[in-house]
C-alpha cells in the first residue's frame, strides 16, 4: 500500500486509481507511516533534524513541538541539556545522547505526525513501550490520528479496541472484520478465541 513493493497478484487503489499511475514522488508524501524497524540518523544531526527530516532552517519548530507532545516525548527532551537539540547517537559522537527502544518509536512517531501525510500507517508501533506509555498513546489516538485515515497494525488485541474497523487475517487471507464488541460477540470466531487467550495474561 505504501507503494515500496509492487504487488504481484491483485490491484490496490486510492481514490479510485491504481497506485502505480500516481506519480511516485507525489504518492510517497501522502503516507506517514512508523515502521517495526526505526532507523535513526547519527552522525551529527540533531534529534529535530531526525523528525523533520529536513534542513535545519526549513523546521517548523511550533509543529515540531506540538507532534513530540503528542507523541509523549516531551518529557525525556526536557532531561535533556540541548533538548531537541541534542545529536544521536553516544557511540557515534562522544557528546550525543542515546534513546531507548520505546524512545525510538515516540521519536519515529512524532516524525511521521511532523510529516502530516494523509493516511498514517503504523506497523506495531507501541512494541517497544512500557503499557503505560502503551496507554498513553492509545487514550489520546484520535487526538494522534485526527482527520487523517489511520491504519493500524498489531498482533496484540487490547491495542485494537480502540480502532472503528478491526480486520482479521490469517494466513494471508481476511477471515473476520467489524468493531471490536461485534467481533468479540462471535463465540466461534477468531478474533473471540484470540482475545481470550491475550486476556489470560493479564488476569489473576
Amino acid at each position: 500500500m505504501c507503494g515500496l513493493y509492487v504487488p504481484t497478484l491483485g490491484d490496490i487503489f486510492v481514490d479510485g486509481n491504481r497506485i502505480g499511475d500516481y506519480n511516485r514522488d507525489e504518492y510517497y508524501k501522502l503516507f506517514s507511516v512508523v515502521f517495526q524497524d526505526i532507523h535513526l540518523m547519527p552522525v551529527s544531526v540533531s534529534i529535530a533534524k531526525n523528525i523533520a527530516l529536513c534542513r535545519e532552517v526549513e523546521i517548523d519548530y511550533k509543529k515540531l513541538k506540538d507532534k513530540i507532545e503528542l507523541a509523549g516525548l516531551s518529557g525525556k527532551m526536557e532531561q535533556l541539556p540541548d533538548g531537541i537539540n541534542s545529536i544521536l547517537v553516544k557511540s557515534v559522537h562522544e557528546n550525543a545522547v542515546d534513546l531507548s527502544g520505546g524512545e525510538k518509536q515516540k521519536l519515529a512517531l512524532a516524525r511521521a505526525l511532523y510529516k502530516d501525510g494523509l493516511f498514517i500507517v503504523l506497523d506495531e508501533p507501541t512494541a517497544a513501550l512500557d503499557p503505560v506509555a502503551e496507554f498513553e498513546i492509545y487514550s489520546k489516538f484520535n487526538e494522534i490520528a485526527g482527520d487523517k485515515t489511520a491504519i493500524y497494525i498489531s498482533h496484540r488485541l487490547s491495542s485494537c479496541r480502540f480502532c472503528d474497523d478491526i480486520a482479521v487475517f490469517h494466513e494471508g487471507e481476511l477471515i473476520q472484520r467489524g468493531s471490536h464488541d461485534t467481533l468479540l460477540a462471535d463465540s466461534g470466531g477468531e478474533y473471540h478465541e484470540l482475545w481470550n487467550a491475550q486476556a489470560q495474561y493479564y488476569k489473576e
